[in-house]
């Protein structure tokens, strides 16, 4: 049975998957999207949107309570948990509403449903209402992913949960475990460590944030020690069972060689993700899968079969939200009959506790493995006027430079890290060099001129630091 037709399906409404749309509509074709829940996916709705509303609300509270300047029973000062749920959702709410106007507007057909592929062309929709049939000319799957479980240890959306979960608590818990020490368990981690909570977290690795510049990651490790939060690597996790009063997880810390147990009233699970893309097809799979589930794509974002794309997590490398939207957008183009290869080496990322943690490109240890003509450029946040008028000294952006003076990577700890690192994700993406972000005048006071501070340091020439 012939379906309805459209030139481009897409199937999964997170980030990529509304971007595609959007851009291909842009392109003058014919759209079609499917989503299962709501637009925005699990980043809009249940991960990066409320983590960071969430993030900022404790972050206000905790500053009100160790304020320098403020008179008064500070003490006394509460966080009305129930109205940072409601502001939660309200903000949500509106970009979610943001989102499906601009569909509308695209002329972007909203089908809310399950979708799978019957054949190459072939989109069957399972709606509150009823199937439907789609025939598209090509396709792009942007399913993203979800939390992944432990052998011995599966979230039960109580005592041990997601970070879906974990961002709706009734109320925050007295104790938390925290499986995975990368950017999910560090920002629940410090959200709730703000309000009171028992905080520990246990990664595996020998450092946080795991593949990330090791000089900065161990001293935002020890800026979170400071701040109460309990952080142990090299802890292997080899059992949990229920307690009287919450979970007990033990295991084996590789570094001593000895048993330790731990237990909490709730146990976070942010060891990774697994992609969804069990349930792309209504009978046997007709695309390849690689390690991990993940689908196989070449730089055009193209699978095996002509005319089906994927994109974001579903594809694996860094998951990361604007790393889909990137994708997304070229997809589309390449749907649309373009050649648009997308490329990965200036992929920023950031972890949005306090201070920031951002970065892009090499670490310093991968340029040094690459090359033995390695500069580095490193200027603390201590000798930054906007950062002292802020309170926010602690932290520092390093550079890393090439022998051709082409930025290889960047790292920053630090206040609005996240911002700052687009400068060098710019420079790094159009090949500017070292000296054209030195030589670029930065606006005074601001925490931008660390930026070009360390740009200068990378050639001894710094103005605020001694060469």
């Amino acid at each position: 049975m012939s379906g309805i037709r459209k030139d481009i399906a897409v199937i999964g409404g997170g980030p990529g998957g509304y971007v595609a749309a959007i851009r291909a509509a842009q392109l003058k074709r014919s759209v079609v999207l499917f989503e299962r829940d709501r637009v925005g996916g699990t980043c809009m709705n249940w991960g990066c949107i409320p983590t960071k509303h969430l993030l900022h609300q404790t972050k206000v509270f905790r500053e009100i309570r160790g304020s320098k300047i403020l008179d008064g029973p500070l003490a006394q000062v509460t966080c009305n948990w129930a109205k940072v749920q409601d502001e939660k959702r309200k903000v949500v709410d509106r970009l979610v509403r943001g989102v499906e106007f601009l569909l509308q507007r695209g002329g972007i057909e909203l089908v809310k449903g399950d979708a799978v592929l019957e054949d190459e062309r072939t989109i069957l929709a399972r709606t509150a209402d009823g199937e439907r049939r789609y025939e598209a000319g090509a396709v792009i799957l942007a399913t993203g992913s979800r939390a992944a479980d432990l052998p011995f240890l599966k979230a039960d959306g109580r005592d041990v949960v997601t970070s879906t979960e974990a961002l709706a608590f009734e109320a925050p818990p007295k104790s938390l475990l925290v499986i995975g020490a990368g950017a999910i368990g560090l920002e629940m981690g410090t959200i709730y460590s703000r309000l009171g909570t028992e905080v520990t977290v246990l990664e595996i690795l020998p450092q946080i944030l795991p593949g990330s510049d090791r000089e900065l990651a161990g001293r935002l490790e020890l800026l979170l020690k400071r701040q109460g939060i309990k952080i142990m690597t090299q802890m292997r996790i080899d059992s949990h069972r229920r307690g009287e009063d919450g979970s007990v997880l033990a295991g084996i810390c590789l570094k001593t060689q000895t048993p330790f147990e731990f237990k909490a009233e709730r146990v976070l699970l942010s060891a990774g993700r697994k992609p969804n893309s069990d349930g792309l097809f209504a009978g046997a799979p007709f695309l390849s899968l690689g390690r991990g589930g993940f689908l196989e794509v070449d730089e055009a974002l193209r699978t095996k079969v002509p005319g089906i794309f994927a994109i974001g997590d579903l594809i694996g490398g860094k998951l990361l939200a604007h790393k889909a939207s990137h994708e997304g957008q070229a997809a589309a183009v390449n749907a649309a009959g373009g050649r648009e290869a997308v490329r990965h080496d200036a992929l920023p990322m950031a972890v949005f506790t306090d201070p920031e943690f951002a970065s892009v490109g090499l670490t310093e240890e991968e340029a040094r493995a690459r090359t033995d003509k390695v500069r580095t450029g490193v200027f603390s946040f201590q000798a930054n006027g906007r950062a002292l008028t802020m309170d926010a000294g602690e932290g520092q952006v390093k550079i890393v430079a090439g022998p051709d003076d082409r930025i290889l990577g960047a790292h920053i700890l630090g206040p609005c890290a996240s911002d700052l690192v687009a400068e060098l994700t710019l420079a790094m993406t159009r090949g500017l060099t070292v000296s054209d972000v030195a030589g670029t005048i930065h606006i005074h006071p601001t925490l931008s001129e660390a930026v070009m501070e360390a740009a200068l340091k990378a050639d001894g020439m710094a103005i605020h630091a001694v060469n």
